[in-house]
């Protein structure tokens, strides 16, 4: 209106000046207007950075992150782990200024950064204090608009490395990237059982109690207890974490003012502190938790970070005790000391392992008002806590509640108390809450497994009379090794228990005479015997005596225990001997007979099959008639017995005696069947089995006639590269042994073009088997012919400089046969197959110089194959072989050596005639 009026005076006025005015005045305007109009399409491009945003980029450059100089980032990660409900990781005092998150980025190129994600952009900041663990928030370099610029302006290998990707394929990689590294170890056969059992058994799942409340959709996170504390005035208060490699596993916290106060009050008035306090602290300490990478052992049955809330029906559907244990929790908010430890024990009353009353202390706070007694002074109240906390913790649920409410790093502090009750406790509840990988990292962060390991340390178990004192003194050690069994599933743990010399204390404590005792002893020992350093220890602290005995104890989860840690410790050719010279192969064969109790059957046979590796067990066990009874286990038992049977048979199938055996017990069937199965680690059992069997004429009858070698033929389609290996290595005898072996091969649509392209894997074992196959597949001169056409010479050539001695023999012995068609010898020495394989010849393994020698004999009918030998020195290597004991050696050597010689005396008679 302003400007309309301003408009209006200027026609007013007829003045020469003011029409001057008036179109200054129009232009004016008019660019006011391309100002506007400029400035909106600038704002409207710029788009504020969101939570959701930083953590796509940084998901996607963890797919890019690694040792490996094809990756863009060494690593990147966050500085906390704790998420607030916004998507934010910034503390509460920080984000008001629009901060997000901190990372931490170590480039292949540069230092490590710490990089500072806001509303506004990212930007480098003030960095990590080595002493003080805090990061500085000061802004020290520009703001970027995003994670992949900033990397790319201060890393030149991470921008070129960059450069060459393609985005869809990053989303692709996102798709499947899987942020566990596990351990490569093998599962141990009872836990196989129990995970299939849980993932398959008939246990009805937890059934909801009560319909969704208000409180049930609190989500556990840290209370802006710093406005308390005036921290959201001090814009330079610093917090953070580095990486682990950086840091020692230790923690610090703040003192509150409430926890000052604590300090100076009577303890009575230090019990109420703490409780009126308890609901608004949800769990700061989980946000100090140090990020780093981890390693969890494979034979852990791995619980869910996130758990389900629990889904209420309806309030008139509860049992009354739910309401009573309500009540009390608002006692132990509100009571005095005296009322608080008559409410503990009050609750201790009621049955906890009901899903009931864990859900009601849960639903009104009560997980919190327990941990914050664990704080106090007083022994009882500690004491009535961690009886409570002990028995609720067997739910997943709470177990997650605990590790988010700081109740672990609370429990790790109580191993210090002087008092045997306490620490007895709490090592019991920490080995109760340790089931999932973040609880255990968090009792190794705070010093944990060192004091665990302490609590090892009693008096020698077999002493006579006892002192009170003392038998505390064991039921502590009992505690803390229930604590390291569940601690011990992590390869950190292992590593930090070894550090701490647990090792000889958990030889003593395997000396006890009480089950109680043994069963988590052997549990940790069962766990570790993955790692090749505890397996020495095992066996320098002569602990498989023991272990062995103990397998002849009456308690049926001892001895599968005991089993398991066989079945771990076998995989050293040492320790199969120890067992068998300790006798321990008896009671394995004895509790074979008992196939009532799956987990312990499955732990027994996989035992068994480990110590089957060893010729000298396998002949120990036809002693006890051992192929027998695994023979019949083969019907009608569930996987995981299964894979350690048929893995014991193919074992025990490596002596020709047992072979007849296993025929006339009707094993061959059952095995056949197997084949057509999908579990991977049956398949690569039952592959072998079916391939030791073979190499009998009367078994190859019955597997021909059952159709065998058309399944193994199928299953070097099978993704997995061990079982294309094993159905590749089963075909050879299977092709040895067959009546019209070259017609069989040929029945097989397409056969023979998968095993050509099977050459082109990466896996030694596959290369090797399918080299193998192809040997005899070519005895076949028809065979031979289709298998050159599908290009089987440049296949073979390509892998010739190989320096795998397993490939080489036979490779070699592949190019050997393989020169008998055509003019397939001329093709080796034109794709450049020949140098290398004189290489083969300074191998230290005597099968390569046999087969190296057979395939440089069949080269040298053709000249040019003989002047590249012989411009490779050849002959100096095949002089010291025409000395061997070898007789195939011997003749191969000297064939090749007289060809090339040939080859000289027509040249030199062509020359001088």
């Amino acid at each position: 209106m302003s400007s309309l009026r301003l408009l209006d005076k200027i026609k007013q006025d007829d003045s020469q000046d003011a029409e001057i005015k008036m179109k200054i005045f129009l232009l004016l305007q008019q660019l006011d207007m391309q100002l506007l109009n400029s400035s909106l399409k600038l704002i409207s491009k710029e788009v504020r950075t969101t939570p959701a945003t930083v953590k796509n980029d940084i998901d996607l450059l963890k797919c890019f992150s690694g040792k490996e100089e094809k990756m863009a980032l060494e690593s990147i990660d966050y500085t906390t782990d704790y998420e607030f409900s916004n998507g934010c990781r910034a503390p509460p005092w920080r984000q008001v200024h629009g901060e997000i998150c901190y990372v931490i980025v170590k480039p292949h190129d540069t230092d490590l950064v710490c990089i500072t994600c806001s509303t506004s952009g990212v930007f480098i900041n003030g960095g990590m204090d080595p002493n003080t663990e805090e990061i500085n928030y000061e802004r020290k370099g520009e703001i970027y608009k995003d994670l992949m610029t900033l990397l790319r302006e201060i890393s030149p290998a991470f921008a070129e490395i960059m450069a060459q990707q393609d985005l869809q394929e990053a989303e692709d990689v996102m798709s499947v990237y899987d942020d566990d590294a596990v351990d490569a170890s093998e599962p141990s056969p009872s836990q196989r059982f129990q995970e299939h059992k849980e993932k398959y058994g008939d246990e009805k799942p937890m059934q909801p109690l009560v319909k969704s409340q208000a409180i049930n959709k609190q989500k556990l996170e840290p209370s802006l207890t710093w406005k308390d504390l005036d921290l959201s005035s001090s814009p330079d208060v610093k917090v953070g974490r580095k990486e682990e490699k950086d840091y020692k596993d230790n923690g610090k916290y703040e003192t509150s003012k409430d926890e000052e106060y604590l300090k100076s009050s009577s303890p009575e008035s230090k019990l109420r502190a703490n409780l009126t306090s308890s609901m608004s602290r949800k769990g700061p300490k989980r946000s100090s938790e140090k990020t780093e990478e981890f390693s969890e052992s494979s034979s852990e049955s791995e619980e869910d970070e996130e758990q389900p809330e629990w889904h209420q029906e309806t309030s008139t559907e509860l049992p009354s005790e739910y309401w009573q244990i309500q009540k009390l929790v608002k006692y132990l908010k509100g009571g005095n000391q005296t009322a608080t430890v008559i409410a503990l024990c009050s609750m201790k009353d009621f049955n906890l392992a009901q899903e009931t009353c864990q859900l009601a202390i849960r639903d009104v706070g009560g997980l919190d008002v327990l941990i914050n007694l664990l704080d106090t002074e007083e022994i009882k109240c500690k004491i009535g806590s961690l009886k409570i906390l002990k028995e609720i913790s067997q739910n997943s649920q709470i177990r997650c509640s605990i590790a988010d409410l700081g109740g672990l790093q609370t429990m790790v502090k109580i191993l210090d108390s002087p008092d045997k009750d306490l620490k007895s406790l709490a090592a019991e509840t920490i080995g109760n809450v340790a089931k999932f990988r973040r609880a255990r990292r968090t009792v190794r962060q705070y010093g944990g497994i060192k004091k665990l390991v302490r609590l090892l340390d009693c008096v020698p178990l077999r002493s006579a009379n006892l002192t009170a004192d003392q038998e505390k003194d064991i039921e502590v050690a009992r505690c803390g090794a229930l604590a390291l069994w569940s601690c011990s599933k992590s390869t950190r743990n292992k590593e930090a228990m070894r550090k701490a010399r647990g090792l000889p204390l958990l030889a003593r404590l395997l000396k006890s005479p009480h089950a109680n005792m043994l069963i988590p002893v052997v549990g940790i020992l069962q766990e570790c015997a993955s790692e090749p350093t505890y397996r020495l220890a095992i066996k320098t602290e002569r602990m498989i005596e023991d272990i062995v005995q103990n397998l002849s104890s009456e308690n049926e989860e001892l001895q599968k225990h005991c089993a398991c840690a066989i079945f771990k410790c076998a995989e050293d050719a040492e320790i199969r001997n120890l067992v068998r010279q300790y006798g321990g192969l008896t009671p394995l064969a004895e509790l074979l007979k008992k196939s009532d109790n799956k987990e312990l059957l499955a732990a027994i046979t996989g035992a068994i099959w480990k110590c089957s590796i060893s010729l000298e067990n396998v002949l120990k066990f036809q002693e006890y008639q051992v192929l027998e009874i695994l023979v019949a286990l083969l019907a009608d038992q569930p996987e995981e017995v299964l894979v350690n049977v048929v893995g014991a048979i193919a074992e025990c199938g490596q002596e020709p005696s047992n072979r007849t055996i296993i025929r006339k017990c009707g094993g061959i069937n059952p095995l056949v069947n197997l084949l057509s199965g999908t579990n991977r680690a049956l398949l690569v059992n039952v592959t072998k089995a079916v391939g030791a069997c073979a190499v009998e004429p009367e078994n190859m009858t019955i597997i021909d006639s059952l159709d065998g070698v058309r399944l193994l033929w199928s299953l070097l389609k099978n993704p997995h590269p061990d079982v294309q290996a094993n159905a590749a290595w089963a075909i050879c005898p299977c092709i040895e042994n067959a009546k019209d072996a070259g017609e069989m091969v040929r029945s097989f649509v397409g056969g023979l073009e998968l095993i050509v392209n099977l050459l082109k894997s990466d896996n030694n074992d596959v290369l090797a088997s399918v080299c193998a196959a192809i040997t005899n597949i070519a005895k076949d001169e028809e065979n031979l012919a289709v298998l050159t056409d599908h290009g089987v010479v440049l296949m073979l050539s390509r892998l010739a400089y190989t320096t795998d001695d397993k490939l080489r023999r036979h490779l070699a012995e592949a190019i050997a046969r393989c020169c008998m068609w055509g003019t397939n010898r001329i093709a080796f020495g034109e794709a450049r197959a020949v140098a290398p394989l004189v290489e083969y010849l300074k191998s230290s393994d005597p099968d390569v110089h046999r087969a190296t020698a057979q395939a440089l004999f069949q080269l040298s009918a053709d000249a040019n194959n003989c002047i590249t030998m012989h411009e490779n020195s050849v002959v100096k290597l095949l002089m010291d072989m025409v000395g061997s004991t070898d007789e195939i050696l011997q003749e191969a050597a000297a064939g090749c050596i007289s060809n090339i010689r040939r080859l000289a005396m027509a040249n030199e008679k062509a020359r001088y005639g």
